[in-house]
């Protein structure tokens, strides 16, 4: 008998929690203590079921969904994807991998309702369960099937209970930093044709649906990441034309993408940064009509402080009496420079300064690492790294930001492929300690490679060609016909957000010291951004406690 003929073929599948990763040349391990779930009306539950078959070539199995829930179920595959740069070098102890390899990250949807089952790899299915007020609380069973030739070969059933509590909305402000310019490119169409706005649509309804209320707005091409010299694809919503001297703009462009941001449930608006990343030492890039043809009229040839202050002084009360009539002022916040350091202390103050009482009654903040920036009156609201918050938090400030990105690799939270996904979604709960307002990412779907010298296929290439750990510069994959393909980091990200919204609401049951009592009561020390349990199981606990008490406590209110 040939191997293509044994019979004896044997399967296997594991229940696993949303917090493992699944790698083809590791077992999992069933955890029991790790697998219970239950959630609130108005989130998305989710956990793994791992399989593994032992044929001697790959085969097509289907997937069936045995459950009274099945409509609320939506199953994908996690797929694995390459990673060049998996950290910065200096590592913890607390990183799955340290090197190059295929890491489990991409999840795609079912082609036909079945599933490849690789010759003896583990692989895992990432199975969402849409909890919604339709579904009556109680406790359900969920069994997921592998089907061959119409006999069920393997099978894991997962129990899920349904707290019948509506979860309230996230009340902090969230932004990962939407790239327009990298879906025109990847998409190659036009920016802001037909085609781009229907893409821009597709990313909002998804970015919103995981907790994002607040969108990056392109008012100019944005001067992000980009080589000095170099430039990004032209991508500004404010028309500008050069008329006997005097700068003429139009807001069209903007008024929509506005209102299709509302449309999709975007909540708060962050215009885009007015001078050049690491210094505020040059203007963005501007492109108006002067004479007929489009010209570039300011970029890294022209500096900060200059012509482009006359611009900003005939553009500004424009854009600002817009917000006022578009009845947005309140929730906008603009941008001056991105990531200055200490010594860009004096061409930051300049930019600032330049811009006289332009934005006064608006926000101003950026992500920075010197409190000296703030010290200096020179900035609203310092969105300082998580590795850098304490000494914000240890001079007294209250209602900070706090963000993370391919800088904050040691000890802290993060969301690297190569990292424990309990250390994305222990967020949640530092979040909830430090009493944070809002939280801000940079690489929501950034396509290019560093200083964007080149664009780049996202399913080839994670690490921006090289330059970040590779989960950095992106949450979501740029799927066919237009629709975005989420990450298991996307998912378990979103768990930390919804971690704090149930959070917040068993404290209006009870006390925030109950809710901090739940948090630390167990723990030897007090949680930090740099101190925290580090298992599974003391998130996955955690959270079923704060359901129960949920549950319990609203009980009791009616």
């Amino acid at each position: 008998m040939s191997l293509f003929e044994k019979k004896d073929i044997k399967y296997e599948m594991k229940l696993l929690s949303s917090l493992e990763k699944v790698f083809p040349d590791e077992t999992p391990v069933y955890r029991m203590e790790c697998q219970l779930l239950s959630g609130l009306w108005g989130e998305t539950v989710s956990f793994q079921v791992a399989y593994m078959g032992d044929y001697f070539m790959r085969e097509r199995l289907d997937v069936r969904v045995v459950s009274e829930l099945a409509e609320h179920v939506h199953v994908r595959t996690v797929e694995m994807v390459p990673v060049g740069r998996a950290t910065n070098g200096i590592v913890d102890d607390n990183y799955l991998k340290t090197i190059s390899g295929l890491y489990p990250d991409l999840l795609k949807d079912l082609k036909d309702g079945k599933v490849i089952v690789y010759s003896r790899q583990w692989r895992s299915l990432w199975v969402d369960v849409d909890i919604t007020n339709e579904i009556p609380a109680g406790e359900y069973e969920i069994e997921l099937q592998l089907i061959k030739e119409g006999e069920v070969v393997c099978s894991a059933k997962q129990k899920v209970t349904v707290i019948g509590t509506e979860l309230p909305k996230l009340d902090i402000m969230h932004t990962e930093w939407m790239h327009a310019d990298c879906l025109a490119d990847y998409y190659h169409v036009e920016v802001f044709s037909e085609e781009h706005w229907k893409l821009l649509e597709n990313y909002f309804q998804e970015y919103v649906k995981r907790d994002c209320n607040m969108m990056l707005t392109p008012l100019f091409t944005s001067p992000l990441d980009t080589a000095i010299g170099l430039e990004r694809t032209t991508c500004q919503l404010i028309d500008v034309e050069v008329k006997d001297g005097e700068y003429v703009f139009g807001f069209e462009k903007l008024k929509r993408w506005i209102d299709l941001c509302k449309k999709c449930g975007i909540e708060y608006f962050e215009m885009s940064h007015l001078f050049s990343q690491w210094g505020a030492k040059y203007a963005p890039k501007v492109v108006a009509t002067v004479n007929g043809k489009k010209e570039k009229i300011f970029g890294w040839h022209t500096p900060a402080v200059g012509e482009y202050t006359k611009f900003l002084e005939s553009f500004l009360p424009q854009l600002t009496a817009k917000l006022r009539e578009w009845e947005i002022a309140d929730v906008t916040y603009f941008h001056i420079s991105d990531e200055p350091r200490e010594e860009h202390l004096e061409s930051y103050k300049a930019a600032k300064e330049s811009l006289g009482n332009m934005l006064d009654g608006f926000h101003t903040f950026d992500a920075l690492s010197s409190y000296e920036f703030y010290r200096h009156g020179l900035i609203d609201k310092p969105v300082p790294g998580n590795n850098e918050i304490e000494e914000f938090l240890a001079n007294g400030l209250t209602d900070m930001w706090t963000y993370y990105c391919t800088g904050q690799f040691y000890e802290v939270s993060n969301r690297f492929m190569s990292m424990p996904s309990a250390r994305n979604r222990i967020y949640g709960v530092q979040l909830y300690k430090y009493e944070i307002i809002g939280v801000l990412h940079w690489g929501y779907n950034f396509y290019n490679s560093q200083y964007s010298i080149e664009h780049i296929n996202p399913y080839e290439v994670t690490d921006a060609a090289g330059a970040f750990p590779s989960g950095d510069p992106f949450l979501v994959y740029p799927g066919e016909n237009g629709q975005p393909e989420e990450s298991l980091r996307m998912m378990v990200h979103d768990e930390a957000m919804t971690d704090l919204r149930a959070l917040k609401l068993l404290e209006s049951l009870t006390s925030r010291e109950h809710v901090m009592e739940l948090i630390e009561g167990n723990l030897p020390e007090p949680l930090t951004f740099k101190r925290y349990p580090k298992s599974d199981m003391y998130l996955i606990q955690l959270r079923d406690r704060v359901n129960r008490e949920i549950k319990e406590f609203t009980a009791e209110r009616k």
